[in-house]
C-alpha cells in the first residue's frame, strides 16, 4: 500500500517530538517523544539518538511519505572537512556571546544591523555564537569549515548528507537577509574573520532530498525543507496575517504572520522570515510560565490553587503590582535586571492579589510584546494563545483584559511538530487543506489601568535595571 501519512518532528531545546499525520486531512494518527540532554551546550550526536528513539515510539516511518523539521532556532553546529562536529552546539539560551553581540553592534551600528538582517544581535543569533568561538575558542574555529542550525543538522542526517535550510530558520542567524533572501558573507566574515560553508536555502514547498530508506522510512520519503520553531509554530497554527501568537513557555514570544518585513533599530522586534513566503517579526521574553512557577511556589499552592486565588482578586489587585524579571529580560534589554513587587499595604498585602499580580505582570510583559509589534504597523486583530501556562484558567481571563483583543486559547498540542508535518505534507502533494487550530475564544472588557500600573513600575525601576 503507498503511504498516506507524513510525519512532524520538532527538535527542541528539551526534547524531541515526532507526529505523524494523514497527508490530506491532517488528522492525528500517532505520536512519539525523546528528551534531550540538559544544558547550554550539547553534542549534536544526542538529537539524533533522541530522533532515533522518537521515530520508534511513534510507531516509525515505514507508511510516511514525507517528513520535515522544526528546530530550535539560532544554535550554533560547526562542522569539519569531513562533515564532522568541531564542537559541542552553543544552543539559543546560552548566554555567554553577550559581549560579542554588543560589540558587533557597536562596530557597524544597530541601524545597519537592522537594515541589512531585520534584527540587531543578541547573545541568542549564531552570529554573535561566531564571534565567540573565533574569540574564545580558536582552536575549535580553526577547524570549522562550514555552521549550520540544529534543524539543518537533523534534516543533514535524515537525508544522509548535505546542508540545507530555509528562509525562517536562516533569518535567525543574523547573517541571512529577510529583505534581500540571501546570505550576508561580509557579516559572517566580520563576526568569524573568515567565510565558512553555509546551507543552501530552500523554498517553502521544495523538497530537498530523499531518505533513501534511511531511519526505517519508506522507499522514496521525501524531506521538506524544514524551518524554525516559532516558524513552524505558525503553520501548525495556520497563523495569517492578523494574527499574533504568543506562546507562554519557559520564555515567552510574541510574533506575527506578516507580508512586510519589519526593520526595528530598537533591537526589541527581531525581523524574521517565516516558512511561508512571508516575514514573521517576533519579541522574545525571558519570564512566562516561570513567574506563575515562582508565584505558587511563594505561595504554597499548585497552578490550580494559584488560578483560584487570582480569579478571587479584582482586577488590579487592588494596587499590587509585579514586574516579573525574575530571570533578568531581554525585552526590555535589562539582563541585570530583578522583580519588582509593588504598591503593597496591610490591607492589600493578599495571597489572593500576590497571585493576581503574578498572572497580571507575566501578561503585561507580553501585552507589550505586542504593542510593539504594533508599534512597527505589524496588523494585530486577533491573538493566539499557545504554551503550558495559556491553559491556566486565571490567564485564560485576564489574557483578553490586557491584550484588548480576541484571544484564542488553543488546545494544547504540538504546534512546532504539526507545522513540521503540514509543511512536509504541501512538499509532497503540494497545496493541502488541514483545518486551523481549535480551542476556545475568550474575550473581555479591557482593564487598561492594569497596564498603566504596570507601565509605570516598568518606567521607574528602568534606571535601576
Amino acid at each position: 500500500m503507498a503511504p498516506s501519512l507524513v510525519a512532524g518532528v520538532d527538535s527542541s531545546t528539551q526534547s524531541c517530538k515526532v507526529v505523524v499525520r494523514d497527508a490530506r486531512t491532517g488528522a492525528l494518527v500517532r505520536t512519539g517523544r525523546a528528551p534531550h540532554p540538559d544544558g547550554t551546550e550539547v553534542d549534536p550526536a544526542a538529537w539524533l539518538v533522541a530522533l532515533e528513539k522518537a521515530i520508534a515510539d511513534a510507531g516509525g516511518l515505514a507508511d510516511v511519505g514525507a517528513v520535515s523539521v522544526g528546530g530550535q532556532q539560532h544554535g550554533m553546529v560547526l562542522l569539519d572537512d569531513a562533515g564532522d562536529v568541531v564542537r559541542p552546539a552553543l544552543l539559543w539560551n546560552d548566554n555567554r556571546s553577550g559581549a560579542a553581540a554588543a560589540e558587533l553592534t557597536a562596530e557597524i551600528g544597530a541601524q545597519a544591523w537592522a537594515d541589512a538582517t531585520g534584527s540587531v544581535p543578541v547573545a541568542s543569533f549564531t552570529v554573535t555564537k561566531l564571534r565567540w568561538t573565533a574569540e574564545h575558542d580558536p582552536e575549535a574555529a580553526a577547524r570549522a569549515s562550514a555552521v549550520c542550525l540544529p534543524h539543518d543538522y537533523v534534516t543533514r542526517a535524515l537525508r544522509g548528507g548535505g546542508l540545507t535550510t530555509d528562509r525562517g530558520d536562516a533569518s535567525g542567524t543574523g547573517y541571512w537577509s529577510p529583505s534581500s533572501g540571501g546570505y550576508r558573507t561580509d557579516l559572517l566574515e566580520r563576526a568569524f574573520g573568515r567565510i565558512l560553508e553555509l546551507p543552501a536555502v530552500a523554498g517553502p514547498e521544495d523538497q530537498v532530498g530523499e531518505l533513501g530508506g534511511r531511519w526505517g522510512a519508506a522507499p522514496g520519503a521525501v524531506l521538506g525543507p524544514g524551518t524554525g520553531d516559532n516558524m513552524a509554530a505558525a503553520l501548525g497554527l495556520a497563523a495569517r496575517p492578523g494574527d499574533v501568537v504568543v506562546s507562554l513557555g519557559t520564555s515567552g514570544t510574541a510574533f506575527a504572520v506578516s507580508d512586510v518585513a519589519t526593520h526595528d533599530v530598537s533591537g526589541a522586534v527581531a525581523g524574521f522570515a517565516d516558512a511561508s513566503g512571508r516575514f514573521l517579526p517576533l519579541v522574545c521574553t525571558l519570564n512566562a510560565a516561570q513567574v506563575l512557577d515562582a508565584a505558587a511556589r511563594l505561595l504554597g499552592v499548585d497552578h490550580d490553587g494559584l488560578a483560584s486565588l487570582a480569579l478571587s482578586a479584582a482586577p488590579g489587585a487592588d494596587g499590587v503590582v509585579l514586574l516579573p524579571y525574575l530571570a533578568g529580560e531581554r525585552t526590555p534589554n535589562r539582563p541585570d535586571a530583578t522583580g519588582h513587587l509593588a504598591g503593597l499595604t496591610l490591607s492589600n498585602t493578599t495571597a489572593a492579589n500576590l497571585a493576581r499580580a503574578a498572572v497580571e505582570g507575566m501578561l503585561c510583559g507580553l501585552a507589550d510584546a505586542v504593542d510593539a509589534l504594533v508599534h512597527l504597523g505589524v496588523p494585530v486583530e486577533r491573538v493566539l494563545l499557545i504554551g503550558g501556562a495559556a491553559k491556566n484558567p486565571a490567564v485564560m481571563d485576564v489574557a483578553p483584559r490586557l491584550f484588548g483583543r480576541p484571544v484564542l486559547v488553543a488546545e494544547p498540542g504540538e504546534y512546532v511538530a504539526d507545522g513540521a508535518a503540514r509543511q512536509a505534507a504541501t512538499a509532497w502533494l503540494g497545496g493541502v487543506e488541514w483545518p486551523e487550530a481549535s480551542g476556545r475564544w475568550v474575550e473581555a472588557e479591557a482593564t487598561p489601568h492594569v497596564r498603566e500600573a504596570y507601565a509605570a513600575l516598568r518606567e521607574s525601576t528602568a534606571a535601576s535595571g
